[in-house]
């Protein structure tokens, strides 16, 4: 059972210099009331996702967010990179250049890909990671053209048939090693890799090779909710160390924001102001190692 909010923060509240909110978290907030909620809370740092940016307007998003003194710390999504037909590619590579084009235009640098599961009738793992090295080769450049990094996602297993074939990150950074580090990455995201026990090495593999371009913290909650999709945990309430992955990325060199990505249906029911409150709270304690 996910815990209803029930901190109201308030300026003089310290709210950790990385603490960055992802937009889905609280996505009961129009664009316009998250950038007043953040400024009245001390939050300064924000993840953006494309839909409800396109539905504000890019370049009025990009007003906003520098009006309200916000730095974009990402832009969810690009990928889906897996298709075989030729049509779908191209139609994927395009969306992916506009995605690139609209990071840029955000301030932010960078891109997160959640690369895409097995096209219908397909059980080629191996070919359709090699589908999105294909297109790594030609968005990779053109990202870097615009000061833009692909951070490359490793979704939790049980997505890989439908939504991303990449589920570890020995598997991501297989892929991002294949180009520049200042070009291709990966996003380090709890709710999707804490039950892997060679995560923490290969997050120092990425470490040391400067791959390490975005962190994510949810927790993974049991029973899960209905449709696993949303059903991310509030930090502190479910199975994750949340200050044992911060310390692994602090020992391979990341000093980057740390973003807060929950997609859950209940939260979404209630305030928007005080799940941000509420999360900053628990993003403060958490990486403290304090109670909830």
């Amino acid at each position: 059972m996910t815990a209803t909010p029930t901190t109201t923060a308030t300026p003089t509240e310290t709210v950790p210099a990385r603490f960055s909110i992802n937009q889905a978290t609280v996505k009961q907030l129009g664009l316009p009331e998250l950038a007043t909620a953040c400024t009245d809370l001390g939050v300064r740092r924000v993840g953006l996702w494309r839909e409800p940016v396109h539905a504000y307007g890019l370049a009025e998003t990009a007003r906003l967010m520098r009006d309200a003194g916000l730095t974009v710390t990402t832009l969810c999504r690009g990928g889906f990179l897996t298709d075989i037909e030729a049509r779908a590619r191209g139609w994927a590579i395009d969306d992916n250049k506009a995605a690139i084009d609209e990071a840029a235009t955000l301030g932010t640098d960078t891109l997160v890909l959640v690369s895409g599961g097995l096209p219908k009738g397909s059980r080629d793992l191996h070919g359709a990671r090699e589908r999105i090295a294909e297109a790594l080769t030609e968005l990779a450049p053109y990202a870097a053209d615009r000061s833009v990094r692909l951070a490359i996602e490793p979704l939790h297993p049980m997505f890989a048939s439908d939504r991303c074939v990449v589920s570890t990150l020995s598997q991501a950074l297989d892929l991002a090693e294949r180009f520049p580090a200042d070009q291709v990455g990966v996003c380090v995201d709890t709710y999707h890799v804490w039950w892997d026990d060679t995560a923490p090495a290969h997050i120092a593999r990425a470490g040391a090779t400067g791959r390490l371009h975005a962190f994510q913290l949810a927790d993974w909650i049991t029973p899960l909710p209905q449709g696993v999709l949303n059903g991310r945990g509030q930090l502190g309430e479910g199975a994750i160390d949340m200050r044992e992955w911060h310390a692994y990325m602090e020992a391979a060199g990341y000093a980057g924001p740390i973003e807060v990505e929950l997609f859950n249906e209940e939260l979404w029911a209630g305030d928007g102001r005080e799940l941000l409150a509420e999360t900053a709270k628990r993003f403060r304690i958490s990486l403290s190692g304090g109670d909830l």
